[in-house]
């Protein structure tokens, strides 16, 4: 009895290393590019462990839960963490990046998210990028939910460590994820002695017996499914354009938003400026009263398949994501969402024009971006 995903020859390391040649285009970057056997918080702390211990003062750009988490990690290794707040309506700047790198000469590290997912927000990387070049620190970006919405280029961003991963944007799956480094980043690596060493979090142990020995030889089993899996999706990806997977993203963003507001009932983006939104993910503030978890439980429960959460932790009270990403960042997603979010507002009570939303949707796809 044969089925597609048992009995297949196993991943050669010739195999894995194309693999990873093909996500290093992707990222457009001549750094080493390990792809690590699992979902994308292995290399999110790998990374942080690796590069950081007593002995480092770290700026750490929290502007959603990940970067929250990001600061629990830096402060376990022994960091010194400077934490740059801001509401998670809103983007960070350069300029506070700039003016916090001034205020504080000793720092070596900055970590930020590039698109919270969580929160619908993206930062500017390219210009906070420079800032950080300027002053000499070492740059760690999750990159997970922005790869395949939005431009990232670790090398012309001057990011040094730089995450990914496939289960949004790219469309493929959660169990693998990589990581740029830079050649600063593994002497920062080496240099530390608290780094992870014979540890499934060692990126070094990646370095040594995997990047230096040729690619020849792979350290470990490797996840057979998904690696041809994020093999897939890369093809995908490629097939379409980067541009127009971008601009796809692009599209179903600002679709919802201007949805949602011709939609009414109160609904609002969370993120104030539309500049300030990622592509990835819209999220809305549900009006007064209305309990962000308990619409979307009811939008959902016509058609469980739509890509609808609400907010985590104390943010399920108020926010809910429409998750347009991967096969998802399409006219009709978008159309289904709002549709259910309409219908569930018009249950509790508030008016809702679902025609008009429909219209804002159609005529914001077919917009120039």
């Amino acid at each position: 009895m044969t089925h597609p995903f048992l009995d297949l020859a196993p991943l050669s390391a010739a195999h894995f290393a194309s693999i990873e040649d093909r996500v290093a285009r992707l990222l457009d970057t001549r750094q080493d590019v390990v792809i690590m056997q699992g979902e994308a918080l292995l290399p999110l702390e790998g990374a942080i462990r690796a590069a950081a211990g007593p002995g480092t003062t770290a700026l750490n750009v929290i502007t959603g839960p990940y970067g929250q988490t990001f600061g629990d990690w830096l402060r376990d290794c022994g960091a010194t963490v400077i934490d740059l707040a801001v509401p998670f309506h809103t983007a960070v700047t350069a300029e506070q990046i700039r003016t916090a790198l001034a205020e504080h000469p000793e720092i070596d590290f900055v970590s930020l998210v590039h698109a919270e997912a969580a929160t619908g927000n993206t930062n500017p990387v390219a210009e906070i990028g420079e800032a950080v070049r300027a002053h000499g620190a070492l740059f760690y970006l999750d990159a997970v939910a922005s790869i395949g919405a939005e431009p990232v280029l670790p090398d012309a961003w001057g990011v040094d460590l730089c995450v990914i991963g496939a289960q949004k944007a790219m469309g493929g799956p959660a169990g693998v994820s990589a990581v740029s480094v830079s050649e600063r980043a593994w002497a920062r690596m080496a240099a530390n002695p608290r780094a992870p060493r014979r540890s499934y979090l060692s990126l070094l142990d990646w370095k040594e017996r995997w990047v230096d020995a040729g690619r020849k030889a792979l350290p470990h089993a490797p996840a057979q499914l998904e690696m041809l899996a994020l093999e897939a999706c890369v093809e995908r990806i490629e097939a379409e354009g980067t541009a127009a997977a971008m601009a796809r993203h692009a599209r179903a963003a600002a679709a919802t938003r201007a949805g949602a507001v011709a939609l009414g009932g109160g609904l609002e983006p969370y993120v104030h400026d539309a500049a300030d939104a990622a592509p990835v993910a819209t999220t809305l503030r549900t009006p007064a009263g209305v309990v962000a978890s308990d619409l979307v439980a009811r939008a959902l429960a016509g058609d469980p398949t739509l890509p609808l959460a609400a907010g985590g932790g104390a943010l399920a009270g108020e926010m809910i994501r429409v998750n347009h990403y991967g096969p998802d960042a399409a006219v009709g997603a978008v159309q289904g969402c709002l549709a259910a979010l309409g219908a569930a507002l018009a249950e509790h009570g508030p008016d809702v024009d679902l025609e008009a939303a429909r219209r804002s949707v159609e005529n914001a796809w077919r917009q120039e971006l």
